[in-house]
């Protein structure tokens, strides 16, 4: 697979499509069977409460998600630190993590629930079920959190009680989201089964207060990421369509107004970007595409060349540390060998790299994770 191709929403739709078909994993009647090898695991700590967690996905059908722990204070690397802990795996496509307090909420986007540890010992707390396969969770306020979903609604879930208190209906695959004000604006792609012709692209607004939404935002095809600059502008990525419906974009929203204020275009529409991010300074936006693109907020045009090259890597995931401002991307490699983590300067200078675990997609920093 080309890396024009590589994103999370992408290799999960495809396998899905695979299962909806009534095939088996790479369109074989013989399973594989996965020949497991265990990174290395360099020391044990007794709390994970100040460092960076990389959120490892794991294969699709198999159940062998798991989170790779890098302590702040001794450089350790921690392999699989949720089974370590409790004694059981994950679960089956660990899509992102985020912390509120000092809890872990881990979304398995196939197991369809949330695992909620403790960031003290990383022991299981609670899980939380009753999720239309789970993506992301971003916190409303000290009493509740949303949960976009791939399907059917969004999930309001009690962070007093850690279930699920209702929902926000919707009209298919929500991803992304992020707080702006008292409204929670989310991404919609559209209705999971359709071809991207037929998905209505958005970002929808809804009222916190109301838990409800109150307006819509009309995108490019498929909406993956959305980060907010210093200037409180809203900045959207759109893959253009799983299927190259159209060219990629990324576009710019007044929030205020709900308004698209610029679109820029990509030009090739088969080199798919992914992964939108941004700087502590929120100056500075980065992405994948053909490596790890840099692009100031008040810049005119897109980058022409990646600041860090893909040089043959499956580059997967991407983020930004939200204090140092150090890039962290990974490598899936062939989706089957344990990936690699690989830490830059601000300059795109290589400082460190860490083995992880399978699939590595996505990083979570805990406040005093400076590295």
């Amino acid at each position: 697979m080309k890396e024009k191709y590589i994103n999370s929403y992408k290799f999960l739709l495809f396998f899905s499509l695979l299962t909806l078909a009534a095939l088996t994993h790479s369109c074989s009647k013989t399973p594989i069977r996965e020949h497991k090898v265990d990174p290395p695991d360099t020391t044990h700590i007794t709390s994970y409460a100040n460092g960076i967690f990389v959120v490892n996905e794991g294969n699709y059908n198999w159940g062998n998600a798991s989170v790779t722990f890098i302590d702040n204070k001794s450089n350790a690397l921690i392999q699989d630190i949720f089974k370590k802990s409790n004694d059981r795996s994950l679960g089956d496509v660990a899509e992102s993590m985020k912390i509120a307090d000092n809890l872990g909420y881990l979304v398995v986007n196939n197991s369809n629930r949330i695992e909620v540890v403790s960031l003290s010992d990383f022991k299981s707390v609670t899980t939380i079920t009753g999720l239309n396969s789970p993506r992301y969770l971003e916190i409303v306020d000290s009493t509740k959190a949303y949960v976009t979903n791939l399907q059917k609604d969004i999930s309001i879930i009690d962070l007093h009680t850690n279930t699920v208190s209702g929902t926000i209906k919707t009209n298919g695959w929500t991803e992304n989201l992020i707080k702006y004000d008292k409204y929670m604006l989310v991404t919609s792609i559209g209705t999971f089964s359709d071809p991207s012709s037929k998905r209505r692209a958005q970002i929808f607004v809804i009222d916190t207060q109301l838990d409800a939404i109150v307006d819509s935002i009309q995108t490019g095809k498929e909406p993956i990421g959305i980060v907010i600059d210093k200037k409180q502008k809203v900045w959207v990525l759109c893959s253009g369509g799983y299927d190259n419906y159209e060219a990629p974009s990324l576009i710019r929203i007044n929030p205020e107004l709900r308004l698209v204020e610029k679109i820029f275009t990509f030009s090739n529409p088969a080199e798919v970007p992914s992964r939108l991010c941004i700087n502590p300074t929120a100056d500075t936006l980065y992405f994948l595409k053909n490596g790890v693109c840099q692009m100031p907020v008040a810049a005119a045009v897109l980058p022409v060349q990646p600041m860090i090259a893909s040089e043959g890597r499956l580059l997967y995931g991407l983020a930004v540390h939200p204090a140092t401002g150090h890039i962290y991307v990974s490598d899936a490699k062939d989706y089957v060998q344990n990936g690699t983590v690989y830490q830059y300067n601000t300059s795109g200078s290589l400082l460190k790299q860490y083995t992880a675990g399978r699939i590595p997609g996505s990083f979570c920093f805990t406040r005093n994770s400076s590295k």
